[in-house]
């Protein structure tokens, strides 16, 4: 079903508007005036997310998205029939259609939409902030995961930024340089979360992904190197 031209509109519009993470202001405003406008008890709330409420009864539904963006300017456009823009899939596209879906009330149904700051910054203030409310029945997660599936878990994040430095050495002196010792440790570190890649899941496996390096720094006195390491964490891990 082709979603209407309102909800078109509703999705161009936030897209349009840049929302890089922890500077999400104007983005987080104006989706407040679209829900207003739709019938939401919509406000911004103590962490700076878009929340619109709407309908009444016992049963109470949440519909989170996120509103910030990582950055990196894309040129909005239409593509065929594909809305082309930052954030149109992660995770502005979803959001939209949380708004749009909700806003026919569902008898005996509260449902509260919440567009959340920072969720590509490790803070994650605006979920976190949710986290402390009291719990609905129901809540669902908007990120892109495929329009024909319901993912039902996440696995955990933990970012490491490693420093390694040393006296500084003659470029002809024996043994490993600080960039070589570096990666020496990035492989060490793989070769542990490899231990779990027999797992029968990818979703149990743990991911070990090396994400930045700066290695080779020195002012003749010390040398320096830097790994940036991103992990993907099942539970239990």
């Amino acid at each position: 079903m082709r979603p209407s031209e309102a909800d078109l509109a509703l999705l161009r519009g936030l897209v349009e508007i840049p929302s890089v993470s922890r500077r999400e202001g104007e983005a987080v405003e104006w989706l407040v005036g679209r829900m207003g406008e739709r019938g939401f008890r919509a406000t911004v709330d103590d962490a700076g997310n878009a929340v619109g409420e709407i309908g009444d009864g016992p049963f109470h539904v949440v519909l989170l998205g996120h509103i910030d963006t990582v950055p990196g300017e894309i040129p909005v456009r239409m593509e065929g029939d594909e809305l082309v823009g930052r954030g149109a899939v992660d995770a502005k596209g979803p959001l939209a259609a949380f708004v749009a879906a909700a806003t026919q009330p569902v008898s005996r149904v509260r449902v509260t939409v919440v567009g959340a700051v920072e969720e590509e910054s490790p803070t994650s203030a605006g979920a976190r902030h949710r986290a402390t409310q009291p719990a609905p029945d129901w809540c669902v997660i908007g990120e892109p995961s495929g329009w024909d599936a319901v993912t039902v878990a996440y696995k955990g994040r933990l970012t490491l930024d490693i420093a390694l430095s040393r006296e500084a050495r003659h470029g002809a002196a024996p043994g490993p340089t600080i960039a070589e010792e570096a990666l020496a440790l990035w492989q060490r570190l793989r070769e542990s979360a490899a231990e779990r890649a027999d797992a029968d899941r990818s979703f149990e496996r743990l991911d070990c992904r090396l994400e930045g390096i700066d290695a080779g720094a020195a002012d003749g006195l010390v040398e320096r190197a830097r790994l940036h390491v991103g992990y993907r964490a099942p539970p239990g891990v």
